[in-house]
């Protein structure tokens, strides 16, 4: 029997909506945990009731490969399906053409409790928003955070916890894996090249492939720095490779619409308004990202900080980088009427680094909570009334 590894965070989103007529979706990047999360409901469903029929659609496996359209999906569906207790877990949704139809028509019988995945951030804003308005839920699934990582790998929380989370990531699947770079590094190639291929190049159809691979590894040097359009295309140009800002911006967006990175755009703190240029970007896996470029121990800085993004998304905040004058603070995080300030920093080395890191949070005159989160090892008290934090503390008890 599998052994299910309870992911409360997200168990806690759903379990409200068990049972309800409402279609659930989870959306993130592929290898995040997704099918898991649905074993873990259909496991809670049969545990209430062993007389709900299960229905189970995987879209990567060759036996569902019948199923391409509504009209096949609905079929199937109805010739498993018994009496009005039905359960329906279909997974990968977006790779059956028209999918939004069959869901609605099922949907409106009142007989399914209907679970899906998708690996498109924009699933439910393009496909389902229109014909299923109000009767859909989105769950963003990401990689595991750095407290179910220890819980996945049955490990203590420790420096050295810390430093191979930092390193290989959090795809729930290394746990299989024996923990050596070599072999973990090979899983996370294929990964990236299975999400790049299937999920961008071919969904959209992109010819341009050195393009595209540059522009990631780009954004894989360049993680956690404010850039643009223009000097990526700078930067390419001198590679001796053309490409307009608008076919970056587009590649760019596809590679978000995978779930493969985010965006934080800059805020302006006293003005409250978005920038409209210069963005930093972080990826949803480090692992990924340090296959992609490389792990060295120099990158440490911008990996701490694409980790302390990647936790404050994942617990439901929106992330931005702030801008006060001339300073800039790493994260403005606001969650409700909830906001707090963040700078991220390998160790404050010296005077000159305490006095940008803290200086910078001073700066702001309002009272929400500002904290330095750094790897010292005496990290903690405060300074100026800004809170100085481990990141390993930060990563296990920030909710």
């Amino acid at each position: 029997m599998e052994t299910i590894i309870n992911r409360p965070l997200y168990m806690q989103k759903i379990e409200p909506f068990i049972g309800k007529d409402l279609i659930k979706v989870f959306i993130g990047q592929r290898r995040v945990g997704k099918s898991y999360l649905m074993r873990s409901v259909r496991k809670r469903i049969l545990e209430q009731s062993r007389a709900t029929q299960v229905i189970t659609i995987d879209k990567e496996k060759s036996e569902f490969d019948d199923i391409r359209d509504a009209q096949s999906l609905v079929k199937y569906v109805q010739k498993h399906a018994k009496g009005v207790h039905n359960a329906l877990f279909i997974d990968e949704v977006q790779e059956i053409e028209g999918f939004e139809r069959a869901l609605r028509s099922l949907n409106a019988t009142g007989t399914f409790d209907i679970y899906c995945t998708g690996s498109n951030a924009n699933l439910l804003s393009r496909d389902l928003s229109t014909l299923l308005a109000g009767r859909c839920i989105e769950i963003d699934v990401f990689p595991l955070t750095f407290k179910e990582f220890l819980a996945f790998h049955d490990i203590a929380n420790s420096d050295e916890s810390l430093r191979t989370y930092i390193k290989h990531g959090g795809l729930p699947y290394l746990r299989h894996l024996e923990r050596t770079d070599s072999v973990v590094f090979e899983y996370l190639e294929n990964i990236y090249q299975a999400i790049l291929f299937r999920d961008v190049v071919a969904r959209h159809q992109i010819r341009n492939l050195d393009l595209l691979s540059r522009l990631v590894r780009f954004l894989a040097d360049n993680t956690g720095s404010l850039v643009s359009a223009n000097a990526i295309a700078k930067f390419l140009k001198s590679q001796r490779m053309s490409a307009s800002t608008k076919v970056i911006l587009e590649y760019i967006g596809f590679l978000e619409e995978a779930c493969f990175m985010q965006k934080a755009p800059r805020y302006d703190i006293r003005g409250k308004r978005i920038f409209e240029v210069n963005d930093k970007f972080y990826f949803a896996d480090p692992g990924l990202r340090n296959a992609i470029a490389g792990y060295r121990p120099g990158d440490i800085s911008k990996i701490l900080e694409n980790l302390v993004y990647n936790h404050l998304v994942t617990h439901g905040y929106t992330v931005n980088v702030g801008v006060w004058g001339n300073s800039e603070i790493d994260f403005v995080a606001t969650k409700a009427d909830r906001i707090t300030y963040y700078q991220v920093a390998y160790q404050l080395a010296d005077e000159r680094v305490v006095a940008r890191e803290f200086g910078n949070l001073a700066k702001i005159p309002d009272n929400y909570p500002k904290k330095v989160i750094t790897m010292d090892a005496m990290a903690a008290g405060n300074q100026q009334g800004i809170e100085h934090i481990h990141i390993r503390d930060f990563l296990t008890h920030t909710d």
